[in-house]
């Protein structure tokens, strides 16, 4: 990885580490708050943070277009694909649902190549490697889905990969952080108003583990990690952007063995280092772009 610029690394770090630990924050928060109010009002904290923040740094407002294209990215990535994950694991086990969101870097490298910009043949070694970990790292738990949940988390991971590439390619946001924040805050809006729709209620009493639970979602889930995967997106091809579907559950059952207790299979320990072999080869095939 010494070819990456730090900022680039210091980004992959951020959103391997980050959001492979937001999978028991999310569990903790989810015992006070419904999911897609959760989320939303947890993408709007964050979005209003930044945007603030940016305000106080002298950054100029969104054009009309920026808000717009903003918002069709946030609606799309955080209303579709964080939203509807959340709703079909309702229906689907969390096996089968790592190996649907691992899924998400082809998916990726696909709409990258159909605006020209095809993954290398090694590149597609390292998503197909990482995929093939990626199950056998989730065969370890139950694989069980109804219908309707497996539509929603094909809808989910088509939405936020569109919402990706179209961020990428097609649609101009504001620049820096104050474009991360118009995406952010449209699209917790829309979170917010689909729970209000739906008719969503608390799960449980407030706790302050949950309240704890969901300022780090606030904190370092959207604010560090999700502007993180961003800056990825505008500095390096989609196979490595998306390498986090791999690592995520790695980081995951490492915490759950460090602070839970949870055992670690022999078949786990020949996933994860399948992962990280996968993770190397897009790491290395290509410098990125300046």
């Amino acid at each position: 990885m010494r070819h990456l610029p730090r900022s680039v690394i210091l980004a992959l770090l951020t959103v391997y580490i980050v959001w492979g630990s937001t999978y028991f924050a999310i569990q903790v928060a989810l015992e006070s708050f419904p999911p897609l109010m959760m989320i939303g009002t947890r993408f709007v904290a964050a979005g209003s943070i930044l945007f603030a923040w940016q305000l106080w740094r002298g950054s100029r407002l969104p054009s009309l277009r920026e808000w717009r294209d903003g918002g069709i990215i946030g609606i799309l990535m955080l209303g579709g694909g964080t939203g509807l994950t959340a709703c079909a694991e309702q229906y689907v086990s969390s096996g089968l649902t790592a190996v649907f969101i691992a899924c998400s870097p082809m998916i990726l490298s696909g709409l990258s190549g159909l605006f020209g910009d095809w993954p290398k043949r090694r590149e597609w070694v390292g998503i197909v490697c990482g995929f093939a970990g990626a199950v056998l790292l989730a065969s370890d738990s139950q694989f069980s889905a109804q219908p309707v949940g497996i539509i929603l988390l094909l809808a989910a991971i088509l939405s936020w990969d569109v919402g990706s590439i179209l961020s990428q390619k097609k649609l101009k946001m504001a620049a820096g952080g104050m474009g991360f924040a118009s995406e952010m805050l449209i699209g917790g809006i829309f979170l917010v108003i689909a729970s209000l729709i739906v008719g969503e209620h608390a799960t449980g009493a407030i706790s302050f583990n949950a309240i704890a639970a969901w300022l780090y979602l606030v904190t370092a889930g959207s604010l560090l990690a999700f502007t993180a995967y961003m800056y990825l997106l505008s500095k390096v091809h989609t196979g490595l952007a998306g390498s986090y579907a791999y690592v995520n559950p790695v980081i995951a059952v490492a915490l759950g063995a460090t602070f839970g207790g949870e055992l670690i299979s022999g078949k786990a320990i020949v996933a994860m280092a399948i992962i990280l072999g996968s993770v190397i080869m897009l790491t290395t095939s290509r410098r990125p772009t300046k």
